[in-house]
Order: structure tokens, then sequence, then C-alpha cells
């Protein structure tokens, strides 16, 4: 018998992260794996970013993890996605060099003195009164801790489907993990089949390029991590084709051949991120659709095909890769495939992400039914830090929806039924406006730090970023411009002008007019030389300003629903006043406030009523205890 404090189950995205920030807290980590060699392995798309998931990985470095400076090490191609559009939007996306993210993430693993790898199966957990004390491999070798943290991405009974063919897999070349779902089950713990897939990946030599467009990285580089002193490293572009007739055509040929439309997969697939074959059936009116070429690093010729996932046989593949422009000769390396596995509905868990069954027990990434690596890592982190608070009998921390997207992930995940792979959406957040890539370390970093998790050098360093841009506001607030020709001639430049004096923050507010501009009207704001991380935050500051307050008085209004809590023990089938429908969704989901109740999808606002009524006069009934 091995004793532990932290066993974490499975070294994806999800399980480094729980790792290091368990580790890194004092925790005696095991981090068990099905093969050493594929440590945070980027089994699909080698990116990390995009869309919404740049500001969940933005807010993992802000709390102290590690997904943030991983990827600004080994980048092969940075770009800022949606750089016309306002700050809300605007993502940060990275390609990167798959071998190398490996590779770094392995190494700092390993340097944490706090962390024991193990390459095994973890085939059942030991549990003695409703709370597991550890677990068990296949070999039959047990492995006490306190807590234990599952995070088994795609491996849990996995199946890999390339046409009518299937194979035991959770990724194409790894086993599958077999015995712990029935465990899980045996102890009483809910377990349902997701579907999700991936692209063949092609030879680059057999492409020509010279059909596609160029897609290359950014020349002002941006970065994941707000340490200082990011790396520059050289560029390596991407490529877009397009599908066409052609393409189409050999996919509708081949219908009958994927598992997925024949009724062989039963799990449900990532409604946005499709096959290929499923977006030309549901979007048949597109005459054709994106492809992106990605290289996987800077020493390989491997390519990821972005765009095109399916389950269809491998030949049929060939067929339709061979009809995009510029791959009419390629050579396929590895197939696409489709992969369909157990998990863990995660309104069985708290928003701690454990479990509500059994004490210490956590599920962090695709396990919870999520899809993509910055959502795993996130909750990684998330289910580290509180298994280590577990471990110390101290409170463990829960992110609202008001302060992060992370919260926001894991409020969706343990209060909706959800019954496909979750993505991170911009869209599924109210707060966006506030909760920005920009602006993660200054709502978060105060809270990595209460945790343990940012050191005093980059505390220093964040309170000082913190005081510049206080400084840089007031100035612009206070500083007056006066009406000259030189002023006039810089503002018709901009298509604006002016008939009296106006402070700088007035100016600002234009939506012609930017703190570049302000450098060309004042030559005190140029000469100051403030870094772009400060000035960018007080440009924001000022020119949404009244948008961001009507989004913070939306925050308040909702922060007065989150501060009513709902007693543990409310039994709400004695409450005569609601529907039989709410009834069973609040029982099984067991909300911890107002707002997470009013959040759930089939509560109606008359039953919310209800129970605030019930609350505010402390009527509400208690379960009767049988013993």
């Amino acid at each position: 018998m091995f004793d532990y404090d932290v066993i974490v189950v499975g070294a994806g995205h999800a399980g480094c992260e729980a790792a290091v920030s368990a580790a890194r807290l004092g925790q005696k980590v095991l981090l068990t794996t099905l093969n050493i060699e594929n440590i945070a392995l980027m089994p699909c798309n080698p990116a990390i970013g995009g869309p919404a998931k740049s500001c969940l990985v933005r807010e993992i470095d802000a709390l102290g993890g590690v997904m943030g400076v991983v990827t600004d090490a080994t980048y092969i191609q940075m770009k800022m996605l949606n750089r016309s559009k306002g700050p809300a939007v605007r993502a940060l996306r990275a390609q990167s060099d798959k071998k190398e993210y490996m590779s770094f993430m392995r190494h700092l693993i390993e340097a944490e003195k706090n962390i024991r790898l193990k390459q095994c199966m973890v085939t059942s957990l030991i549990v003695e009164n409703s709370k597991v004390v550890g677990v068990v491999d296949e070999l039959g070798l047990e492995y006490r801790a306190n807590a234990v943290i599952l995070t088994t991405g795609t491996s849990l009974e996995g199946k890999i489907w390339i046409g009518l063919q299937s194979i035991q897999a959770g990724r194409l070349g790894e086993a599958s993990a077999v015995g712990l779902s029935d465990s899980l089950r045996k102890n009483g713990l809910e377990v349902k089949k997701l579907k999700t897939g991936t692209p063949a990946r092609v030879d680059s030599r057999t492409i020509n390029y010279d059909k596609m467009v160029i897609q290359p990285g950014d020349d002002e580089l941006n970065f994941f991590s707000f340490l200082p002193n990011r790396p520059v490293r050289k560029q390596i572009p991407c490529y877009l084709t397009r599908t066409n007739e052609k393409t189409h055509e050999v996919i509708r040929k081949n219908l009958d051949k994927s598992p997925m439309y024949t009724g062989l997969i039963h799990g449900k697939g990532p409604r946005y991120c499709p096959s290929i074959e499923d977006k030309i059936v549901r979007f048949a009116q597109n005459p054709s659709h994106h492809i992106f070429i990605e290289p996987e690093g800077k020493d390989t010729y491997e390519v990821y095909v972005q765009g095109f996932s399916t389950s269809l046989p491998a030949l049929a593949q060939i067929d339709m890769l061979r009809t995009l422009p510029g791959l009419e000769n390629v050579h396929v390396i590895k197939p696409a495939y489709a992969v369909e596995y157990d998990y863990v509905p995660a309104v069985q868990l708290s928003h701690t992400l454990m479990t509500k069954k059994i004490k210490g027990l956590f599920c962090a990434g695709q396990i919870n039914g999520t899809s993509g690596y910055e959502e795993a890592a996130a909750q990684g982190l998330i289910a580290g830090i509180n298994a280590s608070l577990y471990n110390d009998n101290k409170e463990m921390i829960t992110l609202s929806r008001m302060s992060s997207y992370i919260g926001t992930l894991i409020d969706d995940l343990v209060t909706k039924d959800i019954d496909e792979p979750y993505r991170m959406l911009t869209s599924r957040s109210e707060y966006r406006l506030i909760l920005r890539q920009d602006n993660a370390d200054l709502r978060l970093t105060d809270i990595g730090r209460k945790v343990g998790l940012i050191s005093d050098m980059r505390y220093d360093l964040f309170n000082k970023k913190k005081a510049a841009i206080e400084q840089e506001i007031e100035r612009l607030k206070s500083t007056k411009v006066s009406v000259s020709d030189s002023v006039s001639e810089v503002l018709a430049k901009y298509d604006e002008s002016m008939d009296r004096g106006m402070k700088l923050a007035e100016l600002i507010k234009r939506p012609s007019l930017n703190y570049e501009i302000l450098k060309e009207l004042h030559p005190l704001t140029n000469q100051l030389g403030l870094p772009k991380e400060v000035y960018e935050q007080a440009e924001i500051e000022l020119k949404y300003d009244g948008y961001l307050k009507r989004q913070q008085e939306q925050i308040d209004i909702s922060d007065k629903l989150e501060k009513i809590k709902i007693p543990t023990d409310i039994d709400y089938r004695a409450i005569a006043q609601i529907s039989t429908e709410t009834k069973d969704k609040l029982e099984k989901i067991r909300p911890v406030t107002l707002a997470q109740a009013a959040r759930i999808g089939g509560v109606k606002p008359a039953d919310i009523s209800v129970l605030m009524v019930i609350l505010e006069t402390r009527k509400a009934p208690k379960i009767q205890n049988s013993n």
C-alpha cells in the first residue's frame, strides 16, 4: 500500500493542472496515466485559445496555473482573433508545437518535488463510509489518499470508430480504461456516454500550398501568461482551403458507412465542433466549408486538417481529402476517427468539483462532459486547489459567474443537465463586457495569491501594474488638450475635430480615437512610455465606461440572489406550491443559492418567487431523518 495526500487519475490538461496546483500547495501527489509518454497530449487540434477559451487560459494563469506559461514557451504561431472588434470578443489563439508542449509540461511536472508519476490503469475506487480513501490499479496495487481527482478524458470505456470498424481505445494508439466506470456506478454515481472526434493527420510534403490562402501569425505578439519577458519565437503559417461539391458528393455516398448515421454510436457529439459529414447533412444549403491546414510542430511533416473531423471509413477519408484544393495527392499519416466514452454528468458535483455522494472525490475535464483543453485545464486547476484545501480542512473556493469564465463554466456544468460535450462560448456569459481576457489578472490574481499559488515576485509586479493603470486613468481624466492648429491637424486625419478644450478622457471615448492617437495629440502621453498592458486597460475603462457601469449594475442585482442561501436540508417535495417538475429538478441538483436555482432549466420564475418567500420567512421544510 502506498500513501499520498492527493491522487490524480489521468495526465491530460486537467490532470496536469490538478497535480501541479496540489503539489505547489504542499500536497504529496500521485499522478497516474495510461501512457507516461503522452502527458499533456493534444489528441485533437494542436492549438490553445480562441473565442472564450483565451479567457479561460488567462484566468488559469491569473490564478497561478501553468497552461499559459507552457503555451507561451512552445507556440509556433500567435494570432489575435477579432482584433477589429470590441475587447469583450477579442481572443488570442496559439498554434502549439505538440511535442514541445508535452515535453515542457512533463519537465515542469518532474521538477515538482511533491509529484510522483505512475504509469498504470486505475480500475476502482476505495470508498469507506461515503468517503474516498484511495484507488486500485489493474495489478491489484492499492494507493491511499484523502482526496482523489478523476481526469480521465475520453479513456473511460473508450471505443474508437473508423467507418463500421471499432477499436477499444480512448484515443488512437492508446488503450481504453476499463473497470473504473463500474466502480463509479457501484458507488452510486450515474455514468453516461458522449462522443467526440478528430480529423486525419496528413503529410505536409504531399500538399500543394500554392492552391491555398496563407494564414500568417501576428507581427505584434501577445501572450497568455501575465508574467514578463515571454519568449519571442519564429512563427509558422497555417493555410486555408475549402470543401466543394465533389467533397460533399463523396461524403453523401458514404453516409451508409458512418457509425453515427447507422446508429452504432449512441453518445451525443459536440454541437459546436461537428464532423464534416454532420456539417454536410445539417447545412446542406452551404456550397463549401472552411478547412484550415495547421502544422503540428516545427520539426515534423505531420499536419492537422482542422474542420474535417469524421468517422467515415479510411478509404472514403482519402477520397474526401483529395477533393480539397491543394490536397489532390495528399498522403494520410493517421486516419480521422470518432470516439465514444463514459462521463459523469456534472450535476452530481458541487461548485467545488467534489462529488456530492462521495467526499474527497473530485472530477475535472471531459469526465464532466466538457470538450476542449482549456475547459479541462480550468477545471483541473480548481479541483487541485480544492482537493488541497479539503485535505487541510480549509474552506474550498468557488468562483462565481460574475467573477470569471471559469465560474461560468463550472456553474453551467453543475446546474444544467448537459447531454452533449460542453464548449465555452462568449455567449454563455451574461457579463462578457467585464469578463475579458485582457483583465483576467485584475479579476483573479488576488484569489490566486490568497490560495497560495501566486509568488511574492509576481504579486509585486501585479500590484505595480494595477497602480500604474489607476494613475493613468486619473491622468487622462485630469489632463486637458487645448484647441490649436497642431491638434486640429491630428484630429482631421481621423475625421475628428473639437471647438473647445477637452480632457484626454473625453477624447478617448470617441469611437475613431484611441490611446495611440492620444500620443500624437499630447506629447507627454507619448513620453510616458507606458507598457501596452497598462494603457490598454486605461483606454478600455474610459472608452466603455457607460457599458461597464450598466453591466456592473446587472451584477449587483444578480448578487442579491446569489446571497440568498438555500439550506442543505430543505425538503423540496414538501413544498406544495411548486410544480412536480420543479421539485424533481431541485431535488436532483440541490442548488446552493436562489440564483443557482433560477438557472436550472425548466424551473419557472413563479417557483423561484415561492422559494424566495419561503426562505425569507424561514419556513423551509426540512428533510426528516429516517433514523
